[in-house]
């Protein structure tokens, strides 16, 4: 694990103007964390967040791939940077599976976002079906070498999250995060070398407090992407905790 984990959390379509509260309270908890907090805030959030933010990293949760033009209801890389956003996720499951984003599609956003300053968080994970079929760890091969192929132009963090765990009771176990892990790893080898080095490794999947310390003790694994527990201060704050922990 990278000596400081990164810790990202994605309220998705959730939280208005009072939830910045809760927001606070974590800002105030990660000032003596040994982890870094990132929170990935739906767009109307990210500027009123980012005015105050010192302990906390606020990014975006989508990006359009195009500077400008005639995309009604999306948002440009250079917006996000604008209202104070330093990083934005690109290709969650619920953008690749629910909105058909291919793999070009997803390269143009990360190209988008290095362009404009931004750092991505970069989502991988196979479905069920996939996994089932033994084609898993080839359809995460191909989505890297498809969205993370060309020169790597910013800040980068690759986050495993399987499909089959996006809303499940359960994470994947730290044996099949690992092994996936090492999947990653080494397809960023063969593409950048050494420089694949310096990208981090995440994994997001039904992660909770009770998770996270077997997973962010597994090979490969620098920190997390937590979704439904990034939604509720104790649990975040909990994950915040563990993964100071383990860094101590």
């Amino acid at each position: 694990m990278a000596a400081r984990p990164l810790i990202v959390g994605n309220w998705k379509m959730n939280g208005c103007r009072k939830k910045l509260a809760e927001l606070n309270a974590i800002e105030s908890h990660a000032a003596t964390a040994s982890a870094e907090v990132w929170m990935a805030l739906p767009a109307t959030l990210v500027g009123l967040a980012a005015i105050g933010a010192r302990n906390i990293t606020i990014g975006g949760q989508d990006v359009h791939f195009a500077d400008a033009g005639a995309y009604t209801g999306s948002i440009s890389a250079a917006m996000l940077r604008e209202a104070g956003a330093c990083f934005t996720l690109v290709g969650h499951s619920e953008r690749r599976v629910g909105h058909g984003e291919t793999g070009a599609v997803i390269r143009a956003k990360v190209d988008a976002a290095w362009r404009h300053g931004l750092d991505v968080v970069l989502c991988v994970g196979e479905t069920a079906e996939q996994r089932n079929a033994g084609t898993g760890k080839e359809t995460v091969a191909a989505q890297i070498r498809a969205a993370a192929g060309g020169p790597i132009a910013g800040g980068l963090a690759i986050a495993y999250e399987p499909v089959w765990c996006i809303g499940a009771p359960t994470a994947a176990t730290p044996e099949q995060v690992a092994a996936m892990h090492q999947v990653i790893r080494g397809t960023l080898g063969a593409l950048h070398g050494e420089a694949g080095v310096a990208v981090r490794l995440l994994y997001g999947g039904a992660v909770d407090p009770q998770s996270a310390p077997a997973i962010l003790l597994a090979a490969e694994v620098d920190g997390v992407l937590a979704g439904r527990a990034s939604l509720e201060v104790p649990a975040f704050c909990a994950l915040i905790n563990v993964a100071s922990e383990i860094a101590a």
